[in-house]
């Protein structure tokens, strides 16, 4: 009876805790614009707006996404009030300097990432559901993190000079912790929708990989420091071609992360069917599904990102398409999973098959993404290592 009793307030609270959300956003956009309405251009208006519906459409059934936004909204306007206009109460802040300070930020999202990956495959092999759960506490932890560093760097780039400010998508360190943070929020996703935690350790592998290489870059060659853009970075298509070239990148890690966790139940099948860890792990058919769900979703929002980055190229260099390493090599990933999508929904491919194109389809994105930079030049040089 109580079981019940709550299942009916759940219900009932849900179209109320819908509408105060897209209430909430519509005011939020509207506050932003009339506040700085003398410093935006049409664009920027658009992309404020565009935001609140995203927003609006992912928190409206999604409680833990607007939990997330709220607590990120609030920390980020302490961690901004804190500030002030002087930079320097980064160092003499204890809240700043050791949690709200975006490298201080960015440290806590490292480690809660680790922590949950670790937790997620204990929580899979000793098949213990609380392990999983904390494994899910752990990555909305670092997730809530990642983005109140994202904000606070935002407001410090502007301390640093009014010239100097921007979108913190700007380099390769930057768009790392991006990477991390959507590609985490993905699978956040996909597991409440799916119930099932199984497949987060392998997932958050993932990430964790892009952790440790942000802390390397930032270690090793100083790139957490904010730097003001180059010429060609200083536009407002960067605003919306970044994130949605990350979400594309999130979502194909994701699919090809799955294909491994498929291989591996394949195999395990194999050899021992009866396997604690086998039945721990989802149905083959859900993982191949979850599978097409997300490269659908990346290949969608890869392709308006190349819409948008030829429109930005046309303004910034004269042309929509120069045969730029970078280009050509987005056209690679463009097509690999064009033909993946076209093989599954026109020919019926499935399994396994399906599942080693996706991971090869990683290593070709991870090329057009960072092996470009590393041993190819052009017009895109700015994002060399």
């Amino acid at each position: 009876m109580t079981a019940h009793l709550s299942t009916m307030n759940s219900t009932q609270q849900t179209p109320w805790a819908a509408w105060f959300w897209r209430v909430l956003m519509v005011l939020v956009s509207v506050g932003l614009i009339g506040t700085y309405y003398e410093i935006l251009d049409y664009y920027e208006i658009t992309i404020i707006a565009l935001t609140a519906i995203g927003m609006g459409f992912l928190g409206q059934y999604w409680p833990g996404f607007r939990w997330h936004s709220l607590v990120v909204a609030a920390l980020s306007l302490i961690a901004v009030s804190l500030y002030g206009q002087n930079l320097q109460a980064g160092e003499s802040s204890f809240w700043l300097n050791y949690i709200l300070a975006s490298q201080s930020a960015f440290m806590w999202m490292s480690a809660l990432f680790v922590m949950a990956t670790v937790t997620y495959f204990a929580g899979n092999i000793f098949r213990s559901g609380f392990t999983e759960k904390v494994g899910t506490g752990l990555t909305w932890a670092a997730v809530t993190m990642g983005m109140i560093g994202l904000m606070v760097r935002w407001r410090e780039s502007y301390l640093h000079g009014a010239d100097i400010g921007h979108i913190p998508v700007s380099n390769l360190y930057e768009v790392f912790i991006l990477f991390s943070v959507v590609t985490a929020l993905l699978y956040l996703f996909y597991e409440r929708r799916y119930q099932t935690r199984s497949l987060g350790g392998f997932v958050l592998l993932v990430i964790s990989a892009a952790v440790i290489f942000q802390l390397w870059y930032s270690f090793e060659r100083n790139a957490h420091e904010i730097q003001p853009l180059v010429p060609a970075l200083q536009s407002y298509w960067m605003k919306i071609h970044v994130p949605a070239n990350f979400i594309g990148y999130g979502a194909f890690s994701m699919a090809a992360m799955i294909g491994v966790a498929y291989l591996l139940v394949v195999w395990r099948q194999q050899v021992n069917p009866d396997s604690r860890w086998v039945k721990a792990m989802p149905e083959l058919g859900l993982m191949d599904d979850l599978m097409y769900k997300t490269i659908a979703l990346g290949f969608a929002f890869f392709t308006l990102a190349t819409i948008l980055g030829a429109l930005w190229a046309a303004e910034a260099w004269g042309g929509y398409w120069s045969w730029d390493p970078k280009e050509t090599w987005a056209l690679i990933v463009w097509l690999n999973y064009a033909a993946w999508l076209h093989m599954r929904l026109t020919k019926g491919w499935n399994g396994k098959p399906m599942a080693w194109w996706a991971i090869v389809g990683l290593f070709v994105t991870l090329f057009a993404f960072l092996g470009v930079n590393m041993f190819l030049s052009g017009l895109h040089s700015y994002g060399t290592l």
